[in-house]
């Protein structure tokens, strides 16, 4: 395809002024004629078709050494022009081939160097989700133990309950036999005071010191009642503190429990986030080495491009030497 509006008609009024000034209407000469624009091939195809066409400006006839040298010169020129050809056509595939590799080996590094970056991050990731479980799993193991404490201390608690609770029994028990038998003596001294006073009047003193001892007897009993009561006030008190202190022990074991199941979930949560996390980081490590390889692999046919190009390289040297050997024999000619 021509380039930048070069076809047929530019390329013949270029020649048509080659040929007027007297000089060989060249490929190059052409295209220094247009400017230095247009394709080689382009061009050599369009003279070809002038030439062809019996466009060609026609000349005095001249004698057959110098037409002959002209001949020579043509072809000498048409074969190097020819043997170019192929060659700017390798020299512009190999480019475009290299540009395209070394653009795909900038792709695969840049995704190599992110790859490798986010294997950073996800190592680092992976390392503080680690000690975050570690810390998870300390803070655990702290409230287990504290747990296990409170546990025994509830233990504890339930024992003194217990005891108290005998104890208050005991009490209660005391309590109820000292008013039976409070009672009991009541009714004796009722019993006993009824048939005094039917006796006779002498053992007046006798019933009545009796009295005053049982009274006093009584007044004994009465204050072990009264300090019965007393204990069993003091233990009911201490029975309602302790309680409240079995209350506040429950809903600290409770808030204790709900607190293991939190710590509890959160451990199973960061063992599934590295988990997956090592699951990614596998796949990163995959990918990373499936590039390397696409990598090796460009760099394998950049190599077999470059040895191409040398070999294309030797075959250009092998037209440019024929061609200078022609223009030579084509001199030599001409000298002779």
């Amino acid at each position: 395809m021509a380039r930048g509006g070069v076809n047929k008609a530019v390329v013949q009024a270029a020649r048509l002024a080659i040929l007027a000034r007297g000089e060989n209407p060249s490929i190059d000469a052409v295209r220094i004629e247009m400017g230095n624009t247009g394709s080689k091939t382009t061009i050599h195809r369009y003279l070809k078709e002038l030439d062809v066409g019996g466009e060609r400006v026609e000349t005095p006839a001249e004698p057959i050494d110098s037409e002959l040298t002209a001949l020579v010169t043509r072809l000498a020129q048409r074969l190097k022009e020819q043997a170019q050809e192929p060659i700017d056509q390798a020299r512009e595939l190999f480019e475009a081939q290299r540009k395209a590799l070394e653009t795909q080996l900038t792709q695969a590094q840049e995704a190599n160097s992110e790859l490798h970056q986010q294997y950073e991050f996800q190592s680092l990731a992976l390392t503080q989700e680690s000690e975050a479980l570690q810390d998870t799993r300390s803070m655990l193991q702290t409230e287990q133990t504290r747990n296990a404490g409170l546990n025994q201390a509830l233990a504890g608690f339930e024992l003194r309950m217990q005891d108290k609770d005998e104890q208050i029994h005991s009490l209660e028990e005391k309590h109820l036999h000292a008013r039976d038998a409070l009672e009991h003596y009541r009714s004796a001294v009722k019993e006993q005071r009824e048939q005094e006073q039917r006796r006779h009047e002498g053992q007046v003193q006798q019933i009545q010191m009796e009295l005053r001892q049982a009274q006093q007897s009584a007044l004994v009993r009465q204050d072990e009642i009264t300090q019965l009561h007393r204990d069993n006030e003091r233990l009911l008190t201490e029975n309602r503190g302790t309680l409240r202190e079995l209350s506040l022990m429950q809903d600290q074991l409770k808030h204790t429990h709900s607190r293991q199941d939190q710590l509890l979930e959160q451990v199973n949560r960061i063992d599934s986030e590295r988990t997956l996390l090592q699951e990614r980081l596998r796949i990163a490590l995959l990918e990373s080495q499936a590039l390397k390889q696409n990598v090796d692999e460009q760099e394998q046919v950049n190599q077999s491009l470059q040895a191409e190009l040398a070999k294309t390289q030797a075959k250009l040297d092998e037209s440019v030497r024929l061609a200078t050997a022609l223009a030579a024999a084509a001199d030599a000619a001409k000298d002779d």
